[in-house]
């Protein structure tokens, strides 16, 4: 299995305990550490919509949590037949924790992650803001 299909599988499962009876639109996120190490998340909705959070927020949630600070991968899966990109929002949060380069994957299970947008969040987030610019490397 290549670590696409298993950030794939991992995104279905979280996808599939998502809370979202207002949109009723599904996300999972998965990513991959510089350690190997992979988090999870999914889409949390709230009455008071501003409260809610995404699927790729959660799963940063998850790797800071254990101590992690880098990621080199991410996969998030929607339903739908076009896929839905990370919001502007979850861009800034992974940029946060990612490097240019690193790859995002956005898939979508309705026709199979065949139908997928693969970018960089230097791709995804041009000429961005982050933790160097307002003092140099930051500390872990």
């Amino acid at each position: 299995m290549s670590d696409f299909e298993e950030l794939y599988d991992i995104a279905v499962a979280a996808q599939d305990h998502a809370y979202c009876p207002y949109s009723r639109y599904p996300v999972g996120a998965a990513l991959r550490t510089a350690s190997g190490k992979v988090f999870s998340g999914c889409n949390v909705e709230n009455a008071a919509y501003p409260l809610g959070s995404c699927a790729e927020a959660g799963a940063i949630t998850a790797m800071v949590l254990a101590g992690e600070h880098e990621i080199v991968e991410l996969v998030t899966v929607t339903g739908g037949i076009v896929p839905g990109t990370p919001c502007g929002g979850c861009r800034q949060r992974i940029r946060e924790f990612a490097q240019s380069s690193a790859v995002v994957h956005s898939t979508t299970t309705e026709s199979g992650h065949k139908a997928s947008i693969t970018l960089t969040i230097g791709e995804l987030l041009p000429e961005s803001f982050g933790p160097e610019n307002l003092f140099g490397k930051p500390e872990s």
